[in-house]
């Protein structure tokens, strides 16, 4: 089966990138066409997109190196295995001592992405699938997010979603969104009250790092009935530990 044109594109890009990569110095377009067997005119014009980009530059002798723009995305990737590295034998702890799923997320434009989790061994329990995404106004760790935000972003949080309803306790009212994310930054953490989920309760905390920027979050997922108001300061204390282990002291 053939491919279609926009994968043989993207195979295209990936292949002059990666050419570029075993360089230390720029390259020119005769040498990344005929490397690449691609003729010059076709390499030129795929360049060309990369350049508009910033995935490349091209300096005044017409040669190309890597941009800034994979710089600017490589320090997002690393900045994400250097927080699940650090947050895995915490989260261990958390969970061996609660008895209940713990997961690490961060914040993607209006979601929390779930990066990391360690599982109960309860027969009963919540697992959260890693990579998979929820709205942040139906998390405990999305409330808190929209918190440190502020109001007017909680405003435009809302009006860019329309706060859909996933249970009948999804907060779908944005005074009363306001009101939580405020007590929740007040707290130092929030609650899940079967929002995303019925039969689901979480607690979150924030994590932030070294330049104290949200990195982001820690939370507890366990059956309601089970979650417990004393694991609270544990939490607390557990989200403490792994943003002073990013070099965050408050």
């Amino acid at each position: 089966m053939s491919k279609t044109p926009s994968i043989q594109v993207i195979d295209r890009m990936a292949l002059l990138l990666n050419i570029m990569a075993r360089y230390d110095d720029a390259v020119s377009l005769k040498i990344l066409s005929a490397e690449s067997e691609l003729h010059p005119s076709t390499a030129f014009r795929i360049l060309a997109s990369l350049a508009k980009h910033q995935y490349v530059e091209r300096d005044d002798s017409g040669y190309y190196r890597l941009g800034i723009k994979l710089l600017h995305l490589g320090s997002h990737v690393r900045q994400r295995v250097g927080l699940s590295q650090q947050a895995k034998p915490i989260m261990r702890k958390l969970r061996d001592e609660l008895g209940e799923t713990i997961n690490l997320t961060i914040r993607e434009n209006d979601e929390v992405v779930y990066v990391e989790r360690c599982i109960s061994s309860q027969m009963m329990r919540v697992e959260q699938v890693i990579g998979s995404r929820a709205p942040l106004h139906v998390t405990a760790v999305g409330k808190l997010m929209l918190a440190e935000a502020g109001e007017e972003e909680c405003r435009q949080y809302a009006q860019r979603t329309g706060l859909p309803a996933y249970t009948e306790n999804t907060i779908t009212d944005i005074d009363d969104l306001i009101s939580k994310t405020k007590q929740a930054k007040i707290n130092g953490y929030a609650y899940d009250n079967e929002e995303a989920e019925k039969g689901v309760g979480c607690i979150g905390v924030l994590i932030y790092n070294n330049a104290g920027d949200i990195a982001g979050g820690l939370s507890l997922s366990a059956p309601i009935e089970r979650r417990k108001e004393e694991w609270i300061p544990i939490i607390i204390e557990a989200g403490k530990r792994l943003s002073e282990s990013l070099g965050y002291f408050g």
